[in-house]
Formats: C-alpha cells, structure tokens, sequence
C-alpha cells in the first residue's frame, strides 16, 4: 500500500510538472479569457482585455481608431481568436514579451478595371497607385517589371503607364515608394489593362527618438527600439547608393525621375551580362540602369549604372552607384559611389565615394573618400580620405587624412595628417603629424619625428629647436637656428666678423645630430657649408665645416658647447678689398691644401644654445 502511494504521489507530481509546462510555453494570444463588453470606445476594450489576461498593448494611434465604439462577448476563448472578432482580417497581431503589438495587416489590394487581350509585341498596363490607409493618389512612386527591366513613374495624381513585351510568359508588377512596403503583383501578360494598386506606409514598432549626438558614428547609426519592456540596440548601417547624383558632376547629369528611382528602389539590385548606352538615360536597360550590375559596360557617350563586376568603358564618363570591379576606363570621368578594386583611368578625374585598390590613373586628379591600397597617379591632386598603403605620385600635391604607409612623391607639397611611415618627396613642402620614415623637401614639418627630416627647413613642433651665439676662427660672431629632431637637425645660420680691416660677412646651412651622454652632456656632430663676402659678389668663398662639439647643460633652456672643427675652404678670389679680410684662415693655423683652390686646417668653435 505504502509502495502503491509513492507510485501515484509521483504520477501527481509528473502531471503537475507537464501541465506548468504547457501553461508557461502557451503564447499571450493563445490564452483563454471571459469578456463582455457592450458599446465601449476601443481604448477601453482593450484596457478591459489586458486587465483580464494580465497582459499590455503596443499600437499606433494613427492606425487605430481608439474612439470607436465596439461590442464584444467571449467565453473562455483565446485572445487571438476576440481581437479577430474585433478587429477583423485587416490587421495582425504579434506578441513580444508580455505585450502584443497590434498594426495594420500587409493587406495589398490590387483591382483590375479593364482588360483586352492584344496580338502586338508590347501590350500596355495602366492605372493608380494608392495610399491603403487613406485612399490618396500616390505620385513618383516606382513600377518596375524585375525580369524585363521596364519601369515608369506616378505622375502627380498616381497615374502610370508602363509598356511591356508580350514574348513573356509570366509577368510581376513591383511598386516601391520611400516610406511605403513594396509591394508585388502577378498580372496576365499579352493584355492591355487597367489596375489600381493599393501600398502601405511602412511600419515599424515603437522606436526611441535617435539621438544624433550620442549614437551617430561614422556611416552607420545606432538605434534603440523599445516593444513593451524590452529595449533593443541595433547598429543601422547607411547604405545611401544615391551619393553619386549628389556629387559635382552627378547632379547636372542625372535627371530628377533618375534620382527618384534612386530613393524608392534602394534595396533592388539585379544583375545582367552586359549593357550599352548612349547617354544615362538611353540605355539597352532603359529607366531602370541605374539598379543594374553589369559583367561589361559600354557607354558611348556616358552611362549611369548600379556597378560593374568586370570592365566599363566610357567615351566621355562612367557613373557607378555600387562597386567597381575589375577595369573601368573612362575619356573624362569616373564617379563609383562603392569601391573600386582593379584599374581605373580617367582622363580628367576619378572619384570613388568608398574604399580603392590597385592603380588608379586620372589626368588632373583622383578623390577616394575612404582607404587606399596600390598605386595613385594623378597630373595635378591625389586626395584620400583616410590611409594610404602604398604609392602616391602627383605633379602637384598629395593628401591623405590618416596614415601612409608607403610613399608620397610631389612637385609642390605632400600632406599625411596623421602618421607618415614611409618616404615624402616634394619640391616645396611635406608634412606629417607623426614622422616615423624620411621627408625630402624644402620645408618639412611634422608635430613629432621618430625618422629624418631633410630639406632646408625642418621643423619639428615637438623636437629639437636651439637658438645659437658662437665664435670661430673665422667669424667672431654667428648666429644659428637649429630645429628638427635629435637624429637629424637642420643649421641655418648666418655670422659676420667685426674687427676693423678684417670684415667678413656669411650665410650658410648645416645638418647635425645629437648623442646623449646622459642628462647633462651630450656629443652633437653637425656639418656646415657657408658662402663669405670679402668685398666683392664676382667671386665664390665656401667655407665647409665638420664640427665636433661637446655640449654641457646649464638647465632646461641653456646649454654650452665648444669643440675642434676641420675646415676645407674653396676661393676663387684674387684681389683684395680694403677693410675685408684677405687671408682665410688668419695667420698661426697651419694649412694644407686638398684639392685645385681647396685648402684644409684644423679650427674650433665654440658658443651658447637657448631652449
């Protein structure tokens, strides 16, 4: 009896455990309640019906008309089953959480008025497109046939005639509009006909206001959407494929039907073999070019394409809303709202809006507004809007808004604005913000250095920087301005010597280098070329010194320096003017002599340094 009882104790317990199962797995809608309500406004019916199944609606008070008066008994059946009763077939119903969302059913009425079978190739389809919620004429709203690539436009009451070829055995009508579902319909081809399309806006759940300051992030957004109590993050990216008409040479080219095809059918994209057109809007792919992406491209004159994954040829420009692969050559012009991998030529410019790699040619210029990996030649400008892996070569200047990591060569400037590992070449100016390879030009500047600066000016805004007092056995009073980094210095310099009948003017530049010793001392070698006046502009006097100084610190802002120096001094002066110096060096320092006019001692030097 004892064993027989534990037996249907646990048979008990097994049961209760199933059957708190299958109540906790039943979904809010298939749960069982009483109701009775008679001439209440919807509002509070389903206030009633939420208090009696312990649940919450989310709806939109647009969609529903909550001052409506209804009536409904129900007993003990499912809340599915009462909101159909009350609502109908024309809206859905999902449960998330403990809430059920209530919105318009995506119910697409699509009515035939007229039809007339016809034996010629194209037959013809007419009609409306209608707002579903309101009723209201929808214009500049798409229709397009996917297979046959035909398509037209609403006028400004929702008219729009499309033409289609009979040769096709079955026929789909796709009508897209910003801001409404696209919707898609089955017609019978070989007829001429009538129809009037309803569309829905779109729908969405309720959605926290996006703020721009705290969730925008470069090219994709970060939304939060709440459905009851539950609040969702999700990262949008903006994939805008209307960027191309927007730029400078875009926008004239492009009529205003392309750019509103370009709205309504953002996410439609079909591929094909070829295409050839006249200009963007005659084309072998008619109204709808612009969503095609094509394995070869020929544009007689130009052509507005959705990309090309193989080679486009243009006669005068190519304009390609997606990517780009692998060859596109085109007369003046090439705008890519995506990427480019492969070779690119333009006979003016190139323009990608996204990321490039590999070679790209344009005669004036070429803009990438992202990375760029390969090689960069261009007659005028290179500019890329974030880092370079590679080589940039331009007559005039070079700009790359991240880092490069490869090579910048200009006739006037090279610009790297964060980080420079590689080599700048240029006639003018280079600039780097970090410097980690080697800049060659006239003036060369960077925030911080780790590499070398050579040129006549270099500047380091977070490196070496002396002003220099001096004397030597020549020039009894220099000054110099030292600036660069410890590895290499540039010396411009100037000094004169001042003692009666012993004039000297001059003028030089110099590199150096600094070793540290420790805190206090430090060894600091530096070369020196200087032209001396003695009286006459007619002849050449270049001085050339290697100086060896040792330097002591004073402080932070103070330092002396002093050391042997080797002179090579080159003159082809033969008369002396009065109150100048006749002999280089004065008398007392042995002399011996190098080269044809060039003779070498062994001299000194000494002086103060600031900051």
């Amino acid at each position: 009896m004892k064993q027989l009882l534990n037996y249907r104790q646990w048979l008990l317990l097994v049961g209760t455990f199933l059957c708190a199962t299958t109540l906790m797995a039943q979904g809010i809608l298939s749960k069982n309640i009483t109701v009775n309500v008679s001439r209440q406004r919807l509002d509070n019916a389903l206030e009633i019906l939420s208090n009696k199944g312990s649940f919450y609606f989310s709806y939109n008070s647009n969609v529903i008309k909550r001052d409506s008066l209804v009536s409904i008994t129900a007993a003990n059946k499912p809340v599915r089953q009462v909101l159909y009763e009350l609502f109908g077939n024309n809206y859905e119903f999902k449960e998330s959480g403990n809430y059920i969302i209530i919105r318009r059913a995506p119910v697409n009425i699509t009515l035939v008025t007229n039809k007339a079978v016809t034996e010629d190739k194209f037959y013809t389809v007419t009609g409306y497109v209608l707002n579903d919620l309101t009723g209201e004429q929808i214009s500049d709203a798409s229709i397009y046939e996917k297979k046959l690539l035909a398509s037209a436009l609403t006028n400004d009451v929702g008219y729009f005639k499309l033409k289609l070829k009979s040769k096709a055995k079955t026929a789909e009508l796709t009508v897209s509009k910003q801001f409404y579902q696209d919707t898609t319909v089955v017609i019978e081809p070989r007829y001429n006909q009538q129809l009037t399309i309803t569309i829905l806006p779109v729908q969405e759940g309720p959605v926290i206001t996006i703020s721009p300051e705290d969730y925008f992030v470069p090219d994709s957004l970060k939304v939060r959407v709440q459905t009851g109590p539950t609040i969702t993050e999700y990262t949008y990216i903006k994939t805008d494929s209307s960027k191309v008409e927007k730029t400078a040479f875009g926008k004239p080219l492009l009529s205003s039907r392309q750019k509103i095809q370009t709205l309504n059918l953002r996410k439609y994209f079909i591929e094909r073999p070829f295409q050839v057109s006249f200009t963007p809007g005659l084309s072998t792919h008619g109204k709808l070019s612009g969503q095609v992406i094509n394995n070869f491209s020929f544009n007689i004159l130009g052509g507005y394409s959705g990309g090309v994954n193989g080679f486009e040829l243009g006669g005068l420009f190519n304009i390609d809303k997606k990517d780009v692969r692998y060859a596109q050559v085109g007369g003046v012009f090439n705008i890519v709202g995506g990427s480019v991998k492969g070779l690119q030529i333009g006979g003016v410019n190139n323009t990608v809006l996204h990321s490039a790699s590999g070679l790209q040619i344009g005669g004036v210029s070429n803009i990438v507004s992202r990375g760029f990996t390969g090689f960069q030649l261009s007659g005028v400008y290179n500019h890329v809007g974030n880092s370079v892996t590679g080589f940039q070569l331009a007559g005039v200047g070079n700009f790359a808004k991240e880092k490069v990591a490869g090579a910048q060569v200009a006739g006037v400037v090279n610009i790297s604005a964060k980080e420079m590992d590689g080599v700048q070449i240029s006639g003018v100016f280079n600039y780097a913000k970090k410097l980690k390879g080697v800049q060659i030009g006239l003036i060369n500047i960077s925030d911080s250095s780790d590499g070398y600066s050579i040129g006549l000016i270099n500047i380091v805004l977070r490196g070496y920087h002396k002003l220099s007092l001096s004397t030597n056995e020549v020039l009894n009073t220099n000054v110099a301005f030292k600036t660069g980094s410890t590895k290499l210095y540039s010396i411009l310099q100037a000094g004169m010597n001042v003692k009666d009948n012993e004039k000297v003017y001059s003028f030089g530049y110099g590199i150096g280098r600094e070793f540290s010793l420790g805190k206090t001392f430090s060894i600091n070698p530096e070369l020196s070329s200087q032209y001396l006046y003695l009286g006459a502009w007619d002849f050449v006097n270049i001085l050339n010194k290697a100086h060896l100084n040792l330097n002591v610190k004073l402080g932070k802002y103070v330092s002396l320096f002093g050391g042997p120096s080797f002179a090579a001094y080159y003159t082809n002066q033969t008369t002396s003017f009065n109150g100048y110096k006749n002999e280089v060096p004065p008398t007392g320092y042995k002399q011996f002599h190098l080269y044809n006019k060039v003779n070498g001692w062994i001299g000194w030097n000494a002086g103060i340094n600031f900051f």
